[in-house]
């Protein structure tokens, strides 16, 4: 039976953490790890108004062998980052693991939804960052089972709160009572990544409504 992990931990924990976290201004979501050979290949997600800034940024770290953007969409970019063999211990368990990311984003503090196809790939996972000195802190830990008995619409805590804000705030009202750029101010996000936390959210609802 798989296994959905919920952790948060320190950028400084984390290699990737750290190269990412030495661009202030950006926001980051992680998309997915890929293993290629003995490396591994982060899938990031950035958003933010200085796309050239955070590109100039990683390209400075030694770590990085290259980055390419992959696609770009209102404001945010996908990019693929080619990292150093054996460099990242956190995202390299993750791949070894063959765990699935289904949220990743943060700055100084990351947090991480992770699914794992069984119970003992999770406690394999946890001990291999008790071996490499990585500190997680587990939040949650669910099954399938519980995720049938506790209905969800599979939205990220980051649409989830978004969509939460928005509705205690106003925004669906008419005359809507506060903006997207406002929302995004209390949550600490963009406006840009606010709405696409909205729309994103509200399709799913709609989805399993309709």
């Amino acid at each position: 039976m798989s296994i959905v992990a919920e952790f948060t931990i320190d950028g400084d924990e984390f290699l990737l953490g750290e190269v990412l976290a030495w661009d202030p201004v950006a926001h980051i979501e992680m998309e997915r790890v890929v293993p290629a050979s003995r490396r591994i290949m982060p899938y990031v997600w950035v958003h933010g108004d200085e796309l050239d800034q955070f590109e100039a940024s990683l390209r400075t770290s030694k770590h990085v062998l290259d980055l390419t953007q992959l696609d770009q969409i209102n404001g945010s970019a996908l990019y693929r980052i080619d990292w150093e063999d054996k460099a990242e211990d956190l995202i390299d368990g993750i791949a070894e693991s063959n765990a699935t990311i289904l949220e990743a984003r943060g700055k100084g503090e990351w947090f991480f939804r992770i699914r794992f196809d069984s119970h003992d790939k999770f406690v394999r996972f946890n001990e291999f960052c008790q071996q490499h000195n990585i500190s997680i802190k587990l939040n949650q830990l669910t099954t399938l089972t519980d995720r049938e008995v506790l209905p969800r619409f599979e939205l990220t805590d980051s649409q989830q709160e978004t969509v939460f804000q928005a509705v205690r705030d106003g925004y669906f009202e008419v005359p809507r009572r506060t903006t997207l750029d406002e929302v995004g101010s209390k949550l600490g996000i963009s406006q840009q990544t606010a709405s696409e936390n909205l729309r994103r959210g509200t399709n799913k609802v709609l989805k399993i409504c309709y």
